[in-house]
């Protein structure tokens, strides 16, 4: 058995011990959006300090917990917190969570980001579902051996995020009169915030959004077989004429701000996947 494998079911059987879980759901909450976890049912909490082999959230506005509860009555395990590769971490490690969700038995991992809007049509606050991705800027997670136990050598990713949940989405939006787009999402390494050239850069390759997250674990959960939904909040504008500054207090609060309807989308979600 390989060294991430044996991690893996060592991970998975610590958890395990600690809580039972029939869940199929998996939620990572990203930068300011971890009181959408308030709403969450909670059952049992572990701080990821006490799990073996995780890493560890450095970056102000991610809680730093994995819970186990209900939303909207639907078992879930959630990620207060998430990884990025800026912090130091290699690309496994950013995406060891999704794979030991994996073998907890997820079968659908719903995303959520903050992100920079590029497209000049979209606004502070606004909600975008990822259609579609660009990881050109990124390190595949997949590199190195493959790990044949998680998945094949070449994983297709014609269809990174599963269109049935992007269909439901889009109907749970409009019946609760939610202004929601549909776009690309490139990530890039961060941390620092894209230079006004970069922004160009990125719009010209047909993003609609830019962020330091979210594709790396997409990747990996495509790998292993799982349906993946994904929501960015835009949480400030890149392309702009104004040569005003970005800070990460910034786009917390605007994720803050448009958390009750990305809370409302993922419950309601969560209870059809």
């Amino acid at each position: 058995m390989s060294e991430l494998m044996t991690q893996l079911q060592e991970t998975t059987a610590y958890i395990q011990s600690k809580v039972k879980t029939t869940a199929k759901v998996g939620i990572v909450l990203g930068s300011g959006l971890g009181n959408l976890a308030e709403v969450i049912k909670v059952e049992y909490a572990i701080p990821y300090t006490e799990i073996p082999h995780f890493p560890v959230s450095t970056v102000k506005g991610h809680g730093g917990k994995l819970l186990f509860g209900e939303l909207g009555g639907t078992k879930v395990v959630v990620m207060s917190g998430r990884f990025h590769f800026y912090e130091g971490y290699e690309p496994a490690q950013v995406v060891f969570p999704v794979r030991v969700m994996k073998l907890l038995g997820i079968e659908t991992l719903l995303l959520s980001n903050a992100a920079g809007g590029v497209n000049p049509n979209y606004k502070v606050g606004d909600l975008m579902i990822l259609k579609d991705h660009i990881s050109f800027f990124t390190i595949n997670p997949l590199m190195g051996k493959n790990e044949e136990a998680l998945g094949t050598r070449f994983p297709d990713m014609s269809e990174p995020y599963n269109q049935g949940l992007i269909d439901k989405a889009m109907a749970i939006a409009k019946a609760n009169d939610i202004q929601i787009h549909q776009g690309v999402y490139t990530a890039v390494t961060g941390p620092t915030f894209e230079t006004h050239a970069e922004y160009r850069l990125v719009k010209i390759v047909g993003s609609d959004v830019v962020g330091m997250s979210t594709v790396q674990e997409t990747i990996a959960a495509v790998h292993c077989g799982m349906k993946v939904f994904a929501v960015s909040v835009v949480t400030d504008m890149g392309i702009r004429e104004e040569n005003n500054v970005i800070t990460h207090e910034e786009v917390l609060q605007a994720a803050k701000a448009a958390e009750p309807k990305l809370t409302l989308l993922f419950t309601e979600l969560a209870k059809l996947v």
